[in-house]
């Protein structure tokens, strides 16, 4: 006799739900691990309430029904606010997932986010053998770059785009944020061209993060960081002369780690 109830429908999809502190990103796959909807957006104040915009948004880009969702998995900071979430998982595991999902070997994450940087090393089963995360100032993350974004007036969609530009090397004395800003300003006045000071911002977000820890073996690097600065890896692969793997919507693979595991239940 047939078990019906074993069957899974064709109509059921699963999602992840990544809080960090400064985007909610929203996830849905199918059964066959597909992206079929996502969504971004800022957490805001109230964490419970952008988590359940970005879940709202996703199902309507996807053109779903609350009913089709099988199950929800939230991580990140913020993962036990989300209520409606049937599981939670660790940030770490969730990005290590979503990263060996598209590369299935022996690799090192490097996720730079808003407010931290992670590094995660995996064995070629996908095992997290170690990890280190930097929490302890915005230098090395994105608020760094966003700081200085908003000091120079330049909108942070430009960024990337003009440190493109960069003919020459003028790297920053300060890591710190405060220290870093006045020293840019006092550069300019000096003559520095400021495409070159923007290159030397990412250039010491780089150098952050490889003085975390040991870097080693196939990088691959995710985080919003990433999504939206390509020099990012430019740099990266420059300093350690190595190659460096970009999955598709590196902003998004903490939150498809957290849809696999939803699939998994």
């Amino acid at each position: 006799m047939i078990n019906y109830y074993a069957i899974m429908p064709d109509d059921l999809y699963f999602i992840g739900i990544d809080v960090g502190t400064s985007y909610v990103k929203s996830v849905i796959l199918n059964k066959s691990k597909e992206i079929v909807g996502s969504f971004i957006k800022r957490t805001g104040a109230t964490i419970e309430h952008s988590s359940k915009i970005a879940f709202e948004k996703a199902i309507s880009i996807a053109s779903l029904s609350r009913s089709e969702i099988q199950h929800i998995t939230s991580t990140g900071f913020g993962k036990n606010k989300i209520s409606f979430a049937n599981i939670t998982k660790t940030e770490i595991s969730c990005h290590a997932k979503g990263a060996y999902h598209y590369f299935p070997e022996k690799i090192t994450i490097i996720d730079i986010g808003g407010q931290d940087t992670k590094v995660i090393k995996l064995d070629g089963k996908g095992k997290i053998i170690r990890f280190k995360m930097n929490r302890k100032c915005a230098a090395g993350t994105g608020v760094f770059i966003e700081e200085i974004a908003n000091r120079l007036d330049i909108p942070l969609i430009e960024m990337n785009s003009m440190a493109a530009k960069s003919t020459k090397n003028v790297p920053l004395g300060s890591y710190c944020t405060v220290f870093a800003k006045t020293e840019i300003l006092t550069r300019i006045k000096e003559g520095e061209k400021v495409e070159d000071l923007v290159k030397s911002v990412f250039e010491s977000v780089i150098r952050r993060v490889i003085e975390m820890t040991e870097l080693e073996g196939t990088l691959v690097l995710t985080g919003g960081v990433i999504a939206h600065n390509s020099i990012i890896g430019e740099i990266l692969k420059r300093e350690i002369r190595a190659d460096i793997l970009i999955p598709p919507k590196p902003q998004l693979i903490g939150a498809i780690g957290a849809a696999l595991y939803a699939i998994e239940m």
